[in-house]
């Protein structure tokens, strides 16, 4: 099982709103491979959110988890599973936002509007790594670079040394020292920033950002391109899949657009009315599909 980061077996979630009962997810079984991406496509309705929130051990009230293994194996080779429908809860918050993260589809609703997201990237960090204030701040900052909100160090300064030179041109270039801190002022005016003042897609790269903070092996992208427009959701997908491939991790990625899984999945499972109907390789899948639902 190296090979393997989650194993989901027959898993079920059934809700009972007004005494009636209903099967979201039924009976299904798949695996995510270490380093790859598992694509899981439906239409609305089809169960694929709610498993992803089962995984995290998110399901809402009235729903509950009623059957089934969900094995996580975390970033370790060899390391041993973990049924995650059997930890306590308190155990499976040490796993969520930190081992596994998620990223929602929705990023103006999963940023707090009253909180600029450098507090909000700080906190999430906090939470699982026993760093400093100080120490944290600057791990936002390597984070928002990496989700390329922010360039790099090298960027910031020749840009800041050109904008001098073009605006003052006899003014001689300040000391490397005064470069340095202009510009940190840069970067922490970013973390200053409210979720209103950023645009739908920067805010899903703060959310990215705010996910893999804590460098997680399994991260599941809940259908992370729906709110936004066409130009932006290439830029999303381009940048998941170089964190996926740099980082080694491996990822869920849930949507109801089969194009966006050819793009960025090794394996897809199609779901339909809370079912597993077709799984494999996206391109035996999407080459010879079996199911009259996959083909249509």
């Amino acid at each position: 099982m190296s090979d393997t980061v989650l194993q989901v077996n027959n898993l079920e979630v059934q809700f009972q709103p007004d005494g009636r009962l209903i099967k979201a997810v039924d009976g299904i079984s798949f695996e995510v491979k270490r380093g790859q991406t598992l694509g899981i496509v439906g239409e609305s309705g089809s169960g694929k959110s709610v498993t992803s929130l089962a995984v995290m051990g998110l399901v809402p009230s009235p729903g509950k988890v009623t059957k089934g293994e969900i094995l996580f194996w975390g970033a370790e080779r060899g390391a041993q599973a973990i049924d995650l429908t059997k930890i306590p809860s308190r155990q499976l918050e040490d796993y969520r936002g930190g081992e596994i993260s998620m990223i929602f589809q929705e990023p103006m609703s999963s940023l707090n509007p009253v909180y600029t997201i450098g507090f909000q990237l700080v906190e999430a960090i906090r939470l699982h790594k026993r760093v400093t204030q100080k120490e944290a701040e600057r791990e936002a900052i390597a984070r928002l670079q990496e989700v390329r909100l922010l360039p790099d160090d090298g960027v910031m300064k020749q840009r800041y040394l050109e904008d001098l030179q073009r605006n003052s041109p006899a003014v001689p270039l300040p000391p490397a020292s005064e470069v340095e801190q202009q510009v940190f002022r840069q970067k922490t005016a970013f973390l200053n920033r409210y979720p209103h003042e950023l645009s739908g897609g920067q805010m899903q790269r703060v959310m990215i950002a705010m996910a893999i903070a804590c460098d997680p092996a399994l991260l599941i992208a809940d259908e992370p391109t729906t709110a936004l427009d066409v130009t932006v959701q290439a830029t999303i997908l381009d940048l998941l899949r170089d964190l996926r491939d740099r980082r080694g991790m491996s990822m869920m990625f849930i949507t109801h657009d089969l194009g966006l899984i050819a793009e960025i999945a090794d394996d897809v499972a199609v779901m339909y009315q809370g079912k597993i109907v077709e799984a494999g390789p996206v391109l035996q899948i999407y080459s010879n599909p079996q199911h009259p639902y996959t083909k249509g």
